[in-house]
């Protein structure tokens, strides 16, 4: 999630268009904003809303809203119906020729809570087969990540465990598995996108409102083949044809539970290699004992974190943040503050709990670090946090850390052929503050 709507969109919009013009390549890019970001009055630019529930887990009002997208343009739709036609052709050999996919077109979806926040967005794909022309069926853009903050927790994150002599590259390829766990779920961009760059990839997500997960599947085009149930089954014992041409090979790895965050890690015994944090409820809040450092949540999550090279990404708030909160200002004021009035707690809590006193497995302290990098165009902070990043024990400075990253980031960048550069989000300009 990012900051919420309000007075914050004209600056963000100000610093949108004031940079030079450059070459556009990603369909994410931050330069589309305008055409999903919408209207704050009641307008034909506000979107149509495709999907409305009221949440019993604090997110108040549940929306999904659909803006027409301007790529990718027409003249390349013949391409991926092709694609489609073509993968139906392989997982059910010899019907190839027995209907055509038509493409009706690409939209933006919007997760909204409360009307106001957007919580997330992604790029979907509308189609349908002529022989069913009254079956439509709509697939998540999975290379598509519409939001700056997501691609700076991408970029971080790969770049940071490359840096953690872990073998990417022998996961990207699958030659390896890659234990992955998501921590809050919103449309999902952020999963699928590693599910289908990383081919040994395997997906744990964490959601706790079911209305949530109900919104990304029917409205934002998630795989529904992942969804789980409360005893750790498929909620779907096998997918259906059209899920499998979209989805075959990627969908198998994702594993989407209902279920509280907390709970999860307390209960489970998995070991997992990189873990993402975006988990913001209706108020734009970021629960407390989700970082609170005396919290089973946090403890138990660092028993989950690989000891070697485990890696941890938080995004953060941090339009209003103040490295020294007053201690004056009592705790349960605290609790009700927006996220930027005490980031600088939640990296303290992050790096204590999770690099502190942790041994190796050949039973040597580790050289943990933990830092925070602004993200560009919009209010948040990417929180780092790993065991075992590239840097020999003693003196550590901040160019140490970026040299390290952005060396990383090239590696990155080639390995998983992005749409967008790593070298963007981990600019030795930015800013990069050690923890």
């Amino acid at each position: 999630m990012w900051s919420r709507a309000g007075s914050r969109r004209c600056n963000i919009h100000r610093r949108l268009f004031s940079g030079a013009a450059r070459r556009i390549e990603d369909e994410g890019d931050w330069l589309y904003s305008p055409e999903w970001w919408g209207s704050e009055s009641e307008s034909e630019f506000n979107g149509n809303t495709v999907f409305r529930s009221v949440s019993d887990k604090g997110n108040g009002v549940i929306s999904v809203h659909a803006y027409p997208s301007s790529r990718p343009n027409k003249v390349h739709w013949p391409e991926t119906e092709k694609w489609l036609q073509q993968r139906y052709g392989e997982i059910y050999p010899g019907y190839e020729h027995s209907g055509s996919f038509k493409i009706l077109g690409y939209q933006w979806r919007v997760l909204r809570f409360n009307d106001n926040t957007r919580q997330s967005t992604v790029k979907i794909m509308a189609a349908y087969r002529d022989t069913e022309p009254g079956s439509i069926f709509i697939m998540q853009q999975a290379q598509c990540l519409a939001i700056p903050y997501v691609k700076s927790m991408v970029s971080l994150g790969l770049s940071t465990i490359a840096s953690s002599k872990y073998d990417l590259m022998a996961a990207v390829h699958g030659k390896k598995r890659m234990h992955i766990l998501c921590i809050g779920h919103g449309g999902g961009s952020l999963p699928l996108f590693l599910a289908s760059k990383i081919q040994g990839a395997e997906i744990h997500v964490v959601e706790i409102d079911p209305i949530v997960i109900s919104a990304s599947v029917q409205a934002m085009g998630f795989p529904g083949f992942s969804v789980m149930t409360p005893s750790g089954e498929r909620a779907l014992l096998e997918p259906d044809t059209i899920n499998e041409v979209m989805w075959k090979g990627i969908h198998e790895r994702l594993y989407l539970y209902e279920t509280d965050a907390e709970k999860y890690v307390v209960e489970n015994n998995n070991l997992y290699d990189i873990i993402f944090v975006d988990a913001y409820d209706g108020d734009d809040i970021f629960p407390n004992k989700l970082w609170d450092p005396h919290s089973p949540f946090l403890n138990s999550l660092s028993d989950r974190l690989h000891p070697e090279h485990g890696t941890v990404v938080v995004n953060l708030h941090a339009d209003s943040d103040i490295s020294n909160p007053s201690e004056t200002v009592s705790y349960f004021y605290q609790r009700l503050l927006p996220m930027g009035k005490y980031v600088s707690r939640v990296c303290k809590a992050y790096k204590d709990v999770l690099i502190r006193n942790k041994v190796t497995r050949g039973g040597k302290f580790g050289c943990g670090l933990g830092f925070a990098i602004s993200v560009p165009w919009v209010c948040n902070t990417s929180l780092v946090v790993s065991r075992g990043f590239g840097l020999t024990s003693g003196f550590v400075n901040r160019d140490m850390v970026m040299n390290t990253l952005v060396s990383s980031s090239v590696k990155v960048d080639h390995m998983l052929n992005l749409p967008f550069s790593c070298l963007e989000y981990i600019n030795i300009k930015r800013d990069c503050t050690l923890i």
